[in-house]
């Protein structure tokens, strides 16, 4: 009889681990059927077909409907969404106590605890936990699972004399992260986070949390995990409130999209800046605008340019003057009473909604020309007038309803411009602004200027609508209803005025803040005007040309609320041969630059070559292949838009690719890739205002390799 193969201690470890997550699963299927019978329970307390009329004493039991599926379906929800790494740690304690941590908790048939969830007070030791600040932990283990299947495992040993006697795996749990091929979204990393990461986490949520940090510090991923945290530990607060969170551009949300949901949140918007405004505007924007245009657009000089622009009337000034015969009486009103009487209004309110209040003050200033023998009361004296139809022709001339995208389209006139822009900008300015407009759509610059103009415009009110239609249906109708007890109790009303027209949140994270002018924080602003914020960013990244403007809305936005800020020191994502050249490039310019400690290295230095201009193409073509075979996971190639389409061609299939992608390097931001092809450095730094710094933000998104492909001759960068 041969002897049995023996076991090593990694696949002992395995098997002890799978058991334990077999058995949370087991639980969680029963949670899950449970959530699903109360759902189906739910739907068949109160049931009526949609003719009958509803009594009053129905209405207690149709609440309770509503309210019994709404939780069984969100309990529903959150228990099928969270099955891929639903435990990932584990914690031995000195006093033998285990405590196992996952996205959710778990309990079993007599309510003991079989995952603890990782936002809990007594998971925060898997986080905060160090060698010399053990926090009364022995051994903490990562585990590595592919949906209920434990694949690694990796353990760091805290206290030797606690955890004498257990096994340790693994080269550590944040080495090993950091080393692992990057995929296509970015990877859940709770189980990594670190003690400086964590304090920022775990942050009081009132008032301004600012969280900086160099390339590579675990910024994003320590903001996203905050939302989380804030959602758990304050939850009737932010979960009714919403946490709106805001990124560069829409490739970098869709980058970041499974972080939050994997740990069970739902609470959350994400939108990128050019979609911000849609609630309002209802349109987005991905398009980008020159560095000149985008200067402009963004200062704060555009705020008192689209006053003027809103307070600016359509017609000509030659026109604008009022005649109307009462009674064979010819009463006028010329332009500087019609501008006084506009401007007055609108220091009161917004355009829209002041309509009637200007309309009323102009027939007041004609009634008061009127003369005193023709004896006329005011009611017939406003029929006479606003039955005229000359003046109804002024009047919708003079003072339309207007939305924002017809009043920033006349921007492209000339002689507008010249009229609003005068001392706020001068003649070159003045025709920048004028040539951005000519594009066929609006710009992420503009989207800010939309917003703004919705506020000083107000919503556009139907002062002819028609009644709302009834709630219910026709008897005879052949389409399908569902009336809940809300649709019943709901107000149904015309548009409030007074309402802010945007949604509003509880708290706003803003990612990669470094980047937003000065508009663009007054956009969002208007998002939270009672709200919390979390804002995560690096100076030296910023593609924002007047840093200083932006610091000055920012301390506004702030006010006198609490303010507290939080640095990570540490770069897990670069290796120190990549970041010693960015971190030298960058010194340079910028030499008051955060500059975060590599903490690892590879031994592979950048390769910074040299390529004929003729042969670009073939040569990104060339190095791509060369580095699939170099790493496992994903290449990212930065093209300025200048190249873009030159190198497309060369790469044919780079859209559907898994593995490799193509990026500008606006939009690298906030990515990470294992291999970096950077083309044309010097183009990079010379077409946009960032210059530098958005060639810093590129030669750091590596984890392994970054090549450089100068044009003909070495670049002036190095």
């Amino acid at each position: 009889m041969g002897q049995k193969k023996r076991s090593t201690p990694l696949e002992r470890e395995l098997a002890i681990e799978q058991a334990h997550v077999d058995l949370v699963y087991h639980y969680l299927a029963d949670a899950t059927a449970n959530a699903r019978t109360a759902a189906q329970r739910g739907q068949s307390i109160y049931l009526s077909d949609r003719e009958s009329r509803i009594r009053e004493e129905d209405f207690t039991s149709l609440f309770e409907r509503d309210a019994f599926a709404f939780q069984a379906a969100k309990r529903l929800s959150v228990l099928e969404s969270e099955h891929e790494g639903l435990v990932f740690g584990r914690l031995d304690l000195a006093d033998q106590e285990i405590r196992y941590i996952g996205r959710i908790g778990v309990r079993d048939e007599e309510y003991e605890p079989l995952v603890i969830d990782w936002r809990a007070k007594a998971a925060e030791p898997f986080y905060r936990a160090t060698g010399t600040h053990p926090m009364g932990v022995a051994r903490r283990r990562v585990l590595r699972t592919r949906r209920d299947v434990v694949i690694g495992i990796e353990d760091d040993l805290l206290d030797a004399k606690a955890g004498a006697g257990l096994t340790i795996v693994g080269e550590g749990a944040l080495l090993a992260a950091i080393t692992r091929s990057r995929g296509t979204q970015m990877r859940d990393i709770v189980a990594t986070i670190q003690a400086e990461q964590d304090e920022a986490i775990r942050a009081d949520y009132s008032g301004m949390t600012i969280i900086s940090g160099g390339p590579g510090t675990g910024k994003t991923v320590v903001a996203l995990h905050r939302a989380a945290y804030l959602l758990y530990s304050n939850r009737r607060r932010f979960e009714n409130g919403g946490i709106l969170v805001v990124g560069p551009t829409a490739r970098f949300l869709n980058y970041i999209e499974r972080v939050l949901p994997s740990l069970g949140e739902d609470s959350v918007t994400l939108r990128a800046i050019g979609q911000v405004a849609q609630d309002v505007i209802g349109l987005e924007s991905t398009r980008q605008d020159d560095r000149e245009a985008a200067t402009i657009k963004g200062s704060l000089r555009m705020v008192a340019l689209l006053k003027r622009l809103v307070s600016l009337p359509l017609m000509d000034e030659a026109a604008s003057q009022l005649r109307v015969t009462v009674k064979g009486t010819v009463l006028t009103l010329d332009v500087a009473e019609l501008s006084r009487i506009r401007r007055d209004v609108l220091t009161r309110m917004p355009a829209n909604v002041g309509r009637a209040a200007a309309e009323a003050a102009v027939l007041e200033a004609l009634y008061v020309k009127l003369p005193p023998e023709l004896d006329v009361p005011v009611p017939q004296f406003e029929d006479l007038v606003t039955s005229s139809a000359s003046y109804r022709m002024f009047f919708q001339s003079w003072w339309p309803m207007l939305t924002p995208t017809q009043v920033l389209a006349r921007l492209q006139e000339p002689k507008v411009v010249t009229q609003v822009g005068r001392d706020l900008l001068d003649v070159d300015e003045q025709r920048i602004l004028i040539e951005s407009f000519a594009a066929p759509d609006w710009s992420v610059a503009d989207t800010a200027l939309l917003d703004e103009l919705a506020e000083l415009l107000g919503p556009v009110i139907d002062e002819d609508a028609e009644p709302a239609d009834l709630v219910f249906l026709p008897v005879d109708s052949e389409v399908s209803e569902l009336v809940t007890t809300a649709d019943l109790l709901t107000d149904k009303r015309d548009i409030d005025p007074d309402e802010p027209p945007q949604r509003t949140y509880a708290h706003v994270l803003v990612d990669e803040a470094q980047d937003l002018s000065p508009m663009q924080w007054r956009m969002l602003r208007r998002r939270g005007p009672q709200a919390s914020w979390t804002i995560v960013g690096d100076p030296a990244q910023s593609s924002w040309s007047d840093p200083l403007e932006s610091q000055k809305v920012l301390a506004e936005l702030g006010g006198s609320a609490p303010r507290r800020s939080f640095k990570l020191t540490k770069n897990y994502r670069s290796p120190a041969e990549v970041f010693n050249l960015a971190r030298t490039l960058i010194i340079s310019s910028f030499p008051d630059a955060d500059l975060p400690e590599a903490v690892r290295t590879t031994g592979i230095e950048p390769e910074l070559l040299v390529t004929p201009e003729a042969d670009l193409g073939d040569a990104v073509s060339a190095q791509l292949a060369r580095m699939r075979d170099a790493v496992e996971g994903t290449i990212g190639v930065i093209v300025p838009p200048s190249r873009w389409y030159e190198v497309e061609k060369a790469l044919p299939g780079i859209d559907t690719d898994p593995r490799a992608t193509m990026v500008t390097p606006l939009d690298s931001k906030g990515l990470e890739f294992d291999a970096v092809i950077v083309v044309s450095p010097d183009e990079i730094t010379e077409n946009t205002a960032a210059g530098i710094r958005l060639l810093y933000v590129c030669l750091t998104r590596p984890t392994q390799r970054l090549v450089t492909l100068d044009l003909n001759t070495p670049g002036s960068w190095r």
